[in-house]
């Protein structure tokens, strides 16, 4: 008879307060995850093996700073949640102080750790502190300017990763919006000759062709490119030997809307035989 626990895939979610774990969570549930919110961390363990026991192959709860300075226990419970042979995911979404201001404001909704004293900025940063440990060992996903149908898709795409090998994500993103919360490495490449300034190629993006033969003629697009990858190639199997199982790489140029995204796509497909790739378009409509 086969261990239930093995058999069972487990994602939890935490982050900060306002940067879409609802919206995560429901995007596991319409995927048929059993799925939970914001369950206390002391009971976390027994819950997930009561369900797992009972045959449910896919659960999925959120966490927060709500369980106060219990959260930070976090990390120890997710290593002894898979020492117990579950296969657990942690994922962590995080947003700009900028962007979490706004959307309260907008939402008029008290901050959970408010307490009728604290101001939203203050409450950021006690939630941050407190989420600290977590966030340092999770899938960081920065949901800043981010749709609620682009973050679904993140998390489709999140989930159905192979969680024994490591995972590249080529992030591209433009400077104009800020640099992405969840890069493990950020690479500038404005030094490249931009071609937005052509009128034909300002519409296009760099998934085009048009715009490939464009930077493809640039003898610093190659370099650029032979560089990264060489960085890479040297330096993932370091992090695997460090148990990490994603690394996001943002490629970052002034609009994010050529250059970067001509890298990503290129990078990827460099890399897709060596490593299980994902590319992520901040900027672009996904």
């Amino acid at each position: 008879m086969s261990d239930p626990l093995h058999a069972a895939q487990v994602v939890l979610i935490t982050g900060l307060s306002g940067s879409g774990k609802s919206v995560a969570l429901r995007a596991l549930e319409d995927a048929g995850y059993f799925s939970m919110d914001n369950l206390p961390l002391p009971v976390v363990a027994s819950v997930i093996h009561g369900l797992a026991e009972r045959g449910e192959h896919r659960i999925a709860v959120t966490l927060d700073a709500r369980s106060g300075e219990t959260i930070q226990q976090l990390p120890e419970t997710l290593a002894s949640l898979q020492a117990s042979g579950l296969d657990v995911r942690l994922l962590f979404l995080d947003t700009s102080d900028q962007d979490l201001v706004r959307r309260f404001s907008e939402t008029r909704r008290p901050h959970p750790l408010a307490e009728g004293r604290r101001s939203i900025a203050e409450c950021i940063g006690v939630e941050r502190a407190l989420l600290e440990g977590a966030a340092n060992i999770a899938r960081r996903i920065d949901t800043t300017q981010l749709s609620p149908n682009t973050l679904r898709a993140w998390v489709r795409d999140f989930v159905e990763l192979d969680s024994s090998q490591l995972t590249l994500f080529f992030e591209s993103f433009g400077f104009k919006h800020g640099i992405p919360l969840d890069a493990d490495f950020v690479f500038d490449v404005r030094c490249i000759p931009n071609p937005f300034y052509d009128p034909k190629l300002r519409p296009l993006t760099g998934r085009d062709p048009e715009i490939a033969r464009f930077l493809e003629g640039i003898p610093a697009t190659r370099r650029m490119v032979e560089d990264i990858q060489s960085f890479v190639r040297r330096w993932a199997p370091e992090f695997m030997r460090d148990n990490r199982t994603a690394l996001t790489i943002a490629l970052g140029c002034t609009g994010g809307q050529h250059r970067s995204v001509y890298l990503a796509e290129t990078l990827a497909e460099a890399l897709r035989s060596a490593y299980a790739v994902r590319v992520i378009h901040r900027e672009l409509a996904q």
